[in-house]
């Protein structure tokens, strides 16, 4: 049941509410830890749909404007879930017969955290009946690993999911239980060896292969629609060519201020313009400052004296520089440069793709005022919105940025503008590649060879970023964000101009609005009617 009643007592109600959803599922979630758990499937659906019911008996017509956004952000919350849930449960399905072992074994470790008393004797056999059947899969998994790479690398994936969770469940009962040692051991370490041999020979035999899962049309376009975006991935792909020729244009007028013959041949200069070993940090630190001076100094938004002095900065190692060639940011900026380790081809790649005019486009996106305000600005603000997380406002909002930033005459001379301008190419060949992968139509071979050729990246920065693109920690629509997310918040921006407000007034209510979609976000800040049937779809 929920408590509806002592949660409508409460002065903010909506608040109140998603708070106590947030927490009840973490606690379902946690209970049940293994994503693959029968259990953790059937409490999670019952969950959102009793939150789903409960939903309408709230008293919508009462409710604030702040209450009713959160409704309808919460219903669309709920419908999303549900049906990430079936399809997570649908893609499962597609891969149980070589992985027929994982419901038993889930099983096994949820029957512990029920606290149900164990059978050693039967779970010594439910143990060595997994290990049969683990046997019975290695023809299948040798099969399906020649004819369909994505299928293996989810069963892999799988795999590894349940011999945590079963080493988890030995750790509970080994040298602890005794009859459970007697009974299980041998069959217990029989079985996490064939595990661990199992989910190796399922990945490519190619270390350095790159084998996505995309998702196919329905999937992207069920997500679109989770986030209020009407387009088709088509549609989407024709706008990102729009954006990517106007950026095209632009390089070119770039060459001729630098008397080059091609807007290629800029950002290969703009490459060999790099820091000397043990000076990127300081690099970083007066673009930081830069970028801070710029946004007070032509009052786009108000920065906290405690957010313009409580950035760090770390360095990136070799290893993450394998999967994320490029910063990272936050409260903390992630600093990509060679380190005295990496092979010669490889620190020269560095060296090229973390330039002075790539950094200095990249280093507002990651602290202020990009993704750093934003987790600022998160903690801050209503904070139980974090749930209504999306790539279009967290992605959107830099890139809105990014053009704001070029339009107010940021970059001045053609080498900055050349920067500015490989990073925005590089958004609308994410759209493409995303797009394209998940539609089945391109392999990520040609996704690295997009990235070479057409915008520019070093054939080992390229790798690293589809590499970090399909493995599996971006949901299908992140890389696409980038760009769809800023020509989104760039058009409420100007709306919000043309109402008469200023930039300052916009970027502060963004930030203090937190998470959300951004046609929900439209709608509240314009002032737009919210009523249940309200429809948010925004052909921005």
């Amino acid at each position: 049941m929920i408590p509806l009643e002592e949660l409508l007592a409460s002065a903010d109600r909506m608040p109140a509410i998603l708070a106590r959803f947030a927490s009840d599922r973490a606690a379902i979630e946690r209970r049940y830890p293994n994503a693959y758990s029968s259990l953790r499937y059937e409490r999670l659906t019952d969950y959102f749909a009793t939150w789903q019911a409960a939903l309408e008996q709230l008293p919508f017509d009462v409710f604030t404007r702040p209450d009713r956004l959160d409704w309808l952000l919460f219903r669309n919350l709920l419908t999303r879930e549900s049906e990430r849930l079936k399809r997570s449960k649908a893609e499962f399905d597609e891969i149980s017969e070589l992985v027929p072992f994982v419901l038993p074994l889930t099983a096994l470790d949820d029957a512990r955290r029920d606290h149900e008393a164990i059978d050693a004797e039967a779970a010594a056999s439910m143990l060595d009946n997994a290990l049969q059947s683990l046997r019975g899969a290695e023809g299948v998994g040798s099969e399906a690993r020649r004819g369909m790479p994505t299928h293996t690398l989810r069963a892999a994936k799988a795999t590894e999911s349940v011999l945590e969770t079963l080493k988890n469940w030995w750790t509970f009962y080994g040298g602890y239980d005794p009859l459970v040692g007697w009974w299980c051991r041998v069959p217990y370490e029989k079985l996490e060896k064939a595990l661990t041999e199992y989910a190796t020979t399922l990945k490519p035999s190619d270390s350095d292969a790159i084998v996505g899962d995309p998702v196919g049309r329905e999937a992207l376009i069920a997500e679109l629609r989770a986030s209020f975006i009407p387009y088709t991935p088509e549609e989407l792909i024709a706008k990102a060519d729009t954006d990517r020729q106007w950026c095209l244009q632009e390089l070119e007028k770039a060459a001729q201020e630098l008397g080059l013959e091609s807007g290629r041949a800029a950002i290969e200069a703009a490459k060999t313009d790099h820091c000397k070993p043990g000076e990127q940090v300081a690099l970083i630190r007066d673009l930081t400052r830069e970028a801070i001076a710029f946004v007070e100094d032509n009052a786009l938004l108000t920065v906290p004296e405690i957010a313009r002095d409580g950035w760090r900065m770390i360095m990136m190692s070799p290893e993450m520089q394998r999967v994320n060639p490029f910063f990272l940011g936050g409260e903390t900026i992630w600093v990509s440069y060679p380190t005295d380790s990496m092979e010669h081809d490889f620190k020269q790649m560095s060296q090229r793709g973390n330039n002075k005019h790539f950094a200095r486009a990249t280093v507002h996106h990651e602290l202020i005022p990009g993704h750093y305000m934003q987790s600022f600005f998160q903690e801050r603000y209503r904070p139980y919105r974090r749930q209504f997380w999306t790539a279009f406002w967290v992605e959107g909002w830099t890139l809105h940025w990014e053009f704001l930033l070029w339009e107010r005459g940021f970059p001045q001379t053609a080498l900055q503008k050349v920067g500015m301008l490989f990073w925005r190419l590089h958004r609308c060949a994410r759209v493409l590649f995303s797009l394209k992968f998940h539609l089945g139509e391109w392999t990520p071979q040609q996704c690295i060879d997009l990235l070479v050729e057409e915008v520019g990246h070093e054939p080992k920065n390229a790798e690293a970023e589809v590499r970090r693109s399909f493995g599996g920690n971006y949901d299908p629509l992140y890389q696409l964000a980038y760009l769809i997310g800023g020509m989104q918040v760039h058009a409420l921006h100007s709306e919000w101009l043309a109402s008469g407000q200023t930039d300052r007034a916009f970027h502060d209510a963004f930030l203090r609005e937190n998470l959300m979609p951004i046609p929900a976000l439209r709608a509240f800040l314009m002032g737009h009617p919210l009523e249940k049937n309200t429809d948010l779809l925004w052909r921005f």
